[in-house]
């Protein structure tokens, strides 16, 4: 379903968000600390920056931020600029005009018998990316795992060296 680009990539996310956007983070501080190949994570760096998700500072005290608030950016947009349209099952894609196809209905009177099934799936998928923040996933550890509900008057607090706004970040879904 994901490949470690987008698990790899939202770890790099994470950290920068939880460096709280002040000074650059080095790549290699973070490939050391995850332990993960820093030839690849720039390669997925390079990703999000053309997806307007970091920017970066060079020189010696360079390194790569995150280009907005962690509370605006969604882990949809993270695994979407690495992986492309997601997809459950490989027979299952997006066209341009937004509608779900299934490669094995290429003969008119053929219907996939699953088809509904992954399609659910796959917008459950969408739907919880979208619905997760970047702000979401520095904070659940700092919660204990739990997750954050939007009157979570600690989790408010919690937020302020993460630019966040009045409100607490949204929870991953409803009674998570």
């Amino acid at each position: 379903m994901f490949s470690t680009k987008a698990e790899y990539g939202v770890r790099v996310m994470v950290e920068l968000a939880r460096h709280g956007g002040e000074e650059p983070v080095p790549l290699a501080e973070i490939a050391a600390r995850d332990g993960l190949p820093l030839a690849y994570l720039e390669h997925l760096v390079a990703r999000l920056r053309k997806a307007g998700l970091v920017d970066s500072r060079r020189g010696s005290r360079g390194g790569y931020l995150l280009a907005r608030s962690p509370l605006k950016i969604t882990t949809a947009e993270i695994v979407e600029a690495l992986e492309g349209s997601i997809a459950p099952i490989e027979c299952i894609s997006e066209t341009a005009d937004g509608a779900i196809v299934c490669s094995r209905e290429s003969d008119p009177g053929h219907v996939c018998p699953t088809k509904l099934l992954w399609t659910r799936v796959r917008f459950a998928i969408v739907r919880t990316l979208q619905e997760t923040t970047l702000a979401d996933l520095v904070l659940a550890p700092a919660l204990g795992g739990r997750v954050a509900a939007p009157s979570d008057g600690a989790a408010r607090g919690k937020l302020s060296g993460l630019d966040a706004p009045s409100a607490a970040p949204r929870s991953l879904g409803k009674g998570a």
